[in-house]
């Protein structure tokens, strides 16, 4: 079976499509104790980041910061956390966590054990509207674009 085939970010969106384009699309993940969480997907099937030409860096990187500035004007959090492992899913994404003082594992990363049980944080019903209108804003309108629940 070909990597395409089984690669969960080739046969799938990966949550749901705020922003798409023609080199990445940037989604809001089904991620309930991290409210915001988004993945910013590079569309064709690569593993790392050098595997890029030094132009689709400054692209997918021109994403990661739109999705970035966003998330900070929406939600306010204390800090945003970047990564981009592909341990588990060797397809290059990078994720853009929001994160607050008070969630289950601050200061360290989503994935160390908790360390408190945080408070309820939800989404406000509008929000990926409002996420991918200031996406568009950022990074351009796009016939493939998706605009959630409009």
């Amino acid at each position: 079976m070909s990597p395409l085939a089984t690669c969960p970010l080739c046969s799938a969106e990966g949550g749901t499509v705020l922003w798409r384009g023609p080199a990445f699309r940037v989604v809001l993940a089904d991620e309930p104790e991290w409210p915001g969480f988004c993945r910013v997907i590079w569309n064709a099937h690569v593993a790392e980041f050098s595997d890029l030409a030094p132009a689709e860096r400054v692209v997918v990187m021109q994403g990661v910061a739109a999705t970035e500035a966003a998330l900070r004007a929406l939600l306010s959090p204390d800090k945003l956390n970047l990564a981009s492992l592909g341990n588990v899913v060797p397809h290059l994404h990078w994720h853009v966590i929001p994160r607050w003082r008070d969630d289950s594992r601050f200061p360290a990363p989503i994935w160390a054990p908790a360390q408190r049980v945080a408070p309820p944080r939800a989404l406000p019903a509008a929000f990926a509207v409002a996420l991918a209108r200031e996406l568009e804003r950022s990074l351009g309108s796009n016939r493939d674009a998706v605009h959630p629940m409009r």
